[in-house]
């Protein structure tokens, strides 16, 4: 028998460390080729790293939320055969033989299963009662929903990675009858004293410190538009009644994504990006759109490239594959990066005023909020009308209140007269 040590690859674009995210393997577990033994996170994304030998692991060479240079040992795997690691021959440093190891970009650890036997608690029967103190793995949004549910995580069975438990699996312990639903009422009201301390790692530690670094150099102010939406959505419904079997159907964010790209022709210095370190403004011609999109493990902003060369349908159909590729975990680095204005929204939980963050070096960002239906005064006589908010953000050192204003206005006056969208 011998060892194969695997140590951090080279990712690329210059990366000199990144941070271990979460280990999907353990001490003792067996592991085969191409298993994802764990997840690191650069700048931009999660990458797997899986493993180029079948073995045992024999020893971890980090802690989850800790940053390792590239080069550094990462796992050490017991192998039939030498393995590539001789601690007689020569110092580890100089012994160990770089073993080619494939990374490929993903967001979210819970998108693939891990080959690798879990623990018996965790795999063996419908019900898992873990320990009262034992912390089972979960997303914070499948957390929320367990809470939601009125579910003990500690009594589901995960199927995730390492035993993570999924949305699924909620579902799965409902139909099993075994919800907490049938519980005398007075737990409900039990006093709890119980305390959760969640490292902040990760995908949740990157999305902190861009939020925070956006907020402390950026001169934020937010600007609110009212628009009657009544008009384009019902543009949408015609549209999607003639067309949708064939070109598929159509949101809401096709047309705001169009009305972002003719409005951004009057107003350049919006769709622009600013180096505060070199003080240069850089205003860009291709409109790079990203979409926010909430997956289990935070916020992620794939990109759509080049909106203002692609058709409604075409923009339509880019901002679904990036949103399900993104909450799947399939996101590249490239579709997560480089864009030029970030649109943001809720969906139907999108309130009435949000005061959105800027997706930095970017220098507007528009939200948008709920669609309500409301009786509004149009030629004198009161009707129906359905209204939406857009809450947007800029940056004050670039963009000026008054072109802000107009911008939005711009928008509001393209969804409001939707043929304006379409006339060139």
């Amino acid at each position: 028998m011998g060892t194969h040590v695997i140590k951090m690859p080279d990712i690329g674009e210059g990366i000199a460390e990144v941070e271990l995210s979460v280990w999907h393997v353990k001490v003792g577990d067996m592991v085969v080729e191409d298993q994802v033994l764990a997840d690191v996170m650069t700048d931009k994304a999660m990458v797997d790293i899986p493993s180029p030998v079948h073995g045992k692991v024999i020893s971890l060479g980090g802690v989850p939320g800790e940053v390792m240079a590239v080069g550094s040992i990462l796992i050490s795997i017991e192998v039939e055969g030498a393995g590539n690691y001789k601690e007689s021959a020569q110092p580890a440093a100089a012994a160990v033989k770089e073993a080619p190891v494939a990374v490929a970009p993903k967001v979210e650890a819970e998108s693939k299963p891990v080959a690798a036997p879990r623990p018996a608690a965790v795999c063996q029967g419908p019900m898992v009662a873990r320990e009262a103190d034992e912390r089972p793995l979960a997303s914070p949004a499948v957390r929320k929903h367990a809470l939601d549910l009125g579910i003990q995580l500690r009594l589901v069975r995960g199927t995730g990675p390492a035993g993570r438990v999924l949305h699924e699996d909620l579902d799965a312990y409902l139909a099993q009858g075994q919800s907490n639903a049938s519980a005398p009422v007075a737990a409900a009201y039990a006093q709890r004293n119980d305390e959760e301390q969640i490292p902040v790692i990760g995908m949740r530690r990157k999305i902190a410190q861009r939020m925070q670094d956006a907020t402390q150099r950026a001169a934020h102010f937010s600007y609110v538009e009212e628009i009657d939406v009544t008009a384009v959505e019902e543009l949408r419904a015609h549209l999607n009644e003639k067309h949708g079997a064939t070109r598929g159907k159509l949101t809401l964010l096709p047309f705001l994504v169009r009305a972002l790209v003719v409005a951004l022709r009057d107003f350049p210095q919006i769709n622009a990006r600013y180096d505060d370190e070199a003080q240069v403004i850089t205003r860009l011609g291709a409109v790079h759109v990203g979409v926010a999109t909430q997956s289990d493990i935070g916020l992620m902003v794939p990109v759509v490239r080049h909106a203002e060369a692609r058709s409604l349908w075409d923009n339509a159909s880019e901002i679904s594959r990036l949103a399900t590729a993104a909450r799947n975990g399939k996101a590249s680095r490239d579709e997560l990066s480089g864009s030029t204005i970030t649109l943001t929204s809720l969906g139907a939980l999108g309130g009435i005023v949000s005061t959105p963050v800027l997706n930095l070096p970017e220098v507007a960002i528009v939200g948008v909020n709920k669609i309500v239906e409301r009786p509004m005064v149009v030629k004198g006589q009161i009707v129906i009308r359905k209204m939406m908010n857009l809450s947007s953000s800029f940056d004050h050192r670039v963009v000026d209140g008054m072109d802000a204003a107009q911008f939005i206005q711009a928008i509001r006056g393209l969804l409001e007269q939707p043929a304006t969208l379409f006339v060139e």
